[in-house]
């Protein structure tokens, strides 16, 4: 108990050296895009969440921008993957090599020490999806992996008080999942993830054109039409666009007129279902905090705030003052990133935390005896010894095995990376072989 305490103290003491050799990252892994922040160099990578394929060698062909730009426009042999929807891993092995090549691109040379990530993620995914986005950060080269709550992180980066006793609300409506939250000391008093975001307005776009003008349209765009036309409140003066593509009934392409009323049309069923849940947010927030929302008002965040006229619809349904932050795309990342020197306050909003620091207590049940094991990185030799013999366990403990599994480092993407582990285990090494010369010193000659 002594030696895992003082191991602790002593990583913390090396942190400002290890970051020295290693720059820390801050990732909003979003759906629609990805931006990763490094420490003293700002936002260094903010590109597609797009991957491009070969079928027949399965390699990457490129990522990023590169592959968005591919995207409609590839040959046979070639595929554009997007590994992100609705805010969680869809295709794991795609993300890790996406990861990997944002966080290379990111550092811009090899470095002695692997990074310390924080990962903001929707407030209501699975353990699984949580245990997905920290196995591709894991097998992306990480040392240490947290996950935080994207809307908590919005807050931060719109700048909200979100450490004082009082009410703070944000809506984060991004590419796949739209979250509303109210926030107060530090802790998120009601959260929602829905579902529902800027990819399913793009969806009703193409369906709206394809079902009242019979016209095939893509996701890029559907995606123009929102951007140039798109509204969520009648407009100061109307607003119309030509939109090209492929007519159903002839098969040749096409060229039509949109106006911006039946785009609102079209966007009406996501945006009442966006308003709902700040609705309901509102009805289950105490009575202190909404006094605090009614003077405050609601910020806005993320790529879906753009839409225009958005925030006086919502003032409109609500009553409140809505207002918009001053860098909606980027207020996640932004957020992340203010956290990365205060060790102590992610300690304490992170949902998942793992790594090197990782020492849990967790009840396994072994055959029909009940032990209390409490796992530290430093019982390499007894991890092994736990994860086969829990395998007897019976299928409801699947869950804790897991969990188990993973705490105690028995996974191949758990290694012992970081210079402080290394000199531990080296000393701990040195002790084991110094002991049978110990030990024959100190034994007196026999009689």
């Amino acid at each position: 108990m002594r030696f895992d305490s003082i191991t602790r103290v002593s990583l913390d003491n090396l942190r400002p050296l290890l970051s020295l050799f290693s720059a820390d990252l801050a990732i909003d892994l979003g759906t629609v895009n990805t931006r990763v922040y490094a420490r003293d160099k700002g936002i260094v990578v903010n590109e597609p969440s797009a991957v491009a394929l070969d079928n027949r060698t399965g390699e990457v062909q490129a990522v990023g921008k590169e592959a968005k730009e591919m995207l409609g426009r590839t040959p046979g042999n070639l595929r554009v993957v997007k590994p992100m929807k609705d805010g969680v891993i869809a295709d794991f092995k795609v993300t890790e090599k996406m990861l990997n090549y944002f966080i290379q691109k990111a550092q811009q040379r090899r470095t002695l020490v692997h990074p310390r990530i924080i990962i903001s993620i929707p407030s209501e995914i699975t353990q699984v999806e949580k245990r997905a986005v920290t196995d591709a950060a894991y097998r992306a080269k990480a040392a240490e992996v947290h996950l935080v709550e994207q809307a908590m992180m919005a807050a931060i980066g719109a700048g909200l008080p979100v450490t004082k006793p009082g009410g703070n609300m944000v809506v984060d409506i991004g590419g796949g999942t739209s979250d509303v939250a109210v926030i107060s000391l530090s802790g998120i008093v009601y959260s929602r993830s829905l579902r529902t975001a800027g990819n399913h307005m793009d969806e009703a776009i193409m369906n709206h054109v394809k079902r009242k003008h019979n016209l095939l349209i893509g996701e890029r765009t559907a995606e123009q039409i929102k951007i140039e036309i798109g509204s969520a409140y009648t407009l100061d003066r109307p607003l119309t666009m030509e939109v090209k593509g492929r007519g159903l009934i002839e098969g040749m392409p096409k060229v039509i007129t949109v106006g911006d009323s039946e785009i609102r049309e079209a966007l009406s069923e996501c945006i009442s279902s966006i308003v709902s849940a700040i609705r309901v947010a509102l009805e289950r927030t105490p009575p202190e905090l909404s006094a605090d929302i009614s003077d405050r008002g609601i910020v806005l965040v993320g790529g879906g705030a753009l839409l225009k006229n958005l925030d006086k619809r919502i003032r409109e349904e609500t009553g409140l003052p809505v207002c918009i932050a001053d860098d909606p795309l980027c207020c996640v990342v932004l957020g992340t990133a203010k956290i990365l020197p205060d060790f102590k306050f992610l300690r304490r909003i992170s949902i998942v935390s793992t790594g090197k620091q990782m020492g849990p207590q967790m009840l396994t049940k072994i055959g029909t005896q009940r032990v209390r094991c409490r796992i530290t990185r430093s019982e390499i030799a007894t991890r092994s010894e736990i994860a086969t013999r829990s395998e007897i366990a019976t299928r409801s403990e699947i869950a804790t095995r897991s969990e188990i599994a993973t705490a105690a480092g028995t996974q191949p993407h758990l290694p012992v990376r970081t210079i402080a582990d290394r000199l531990r285990g080296l000393f701990l090494l040195g002790l084991v072989l110094n002991l049978p010369y110990r030990w024959r010193r100190e034994t007196p000659p026999d009689r």
